[in-house]
């Protein structure tokens, strides 16, 4: 008799206990969203927003490094004057960073 009662007493205790225990759980999923996801999902829409503004004339970096002005800007892929003379196909996405115009002129010079 004491035995069915104890266990009628833990599982009314219990259910608040749950609730209690997935707190910590729930606020740690709340944090790494604020932390992680939302930051990250920004930088994204920042990308496309760069990417699809691109124009003939930007000077731009790349995602591998390369310096090069925009020749000729498609759908989906551009033209990339990298030296004199020399231009290479590449990947709108590629495209990492628009740089201000006269840049890759003075970083030649300098």
């Amino acid at each position: 008799m004491l035995i069915s009662n104890a266990w009628a007493q833990g599982a009314a205790g219990t259910g608040q206990m749950d609730i209690l225990s997935l707190m910590p759980i729930i606020l740690m999923f709340v944090v790494l969203y604020f932390l992680l996801i939302r930051p990250q999902l920004k930088r994204a829409k920042e990308h496309r927003t760069m990417v699809a503004a691109l124009a003939k004339g930007d000077e731009i970096v790349t995602g591998g490094g390369e310096l090069g002005k925009i020749t000729k800007v498609g759908e989906n892929y551009l033209t990339v004057e990298v030296a004199p003379g020399v231009e290479i196909l590449m990947q709108k996405p590629a495209v990492q960073t628009v740089l201000p115009k006269g840049t890759i002129k003075a970083a030649h010079d300098g």
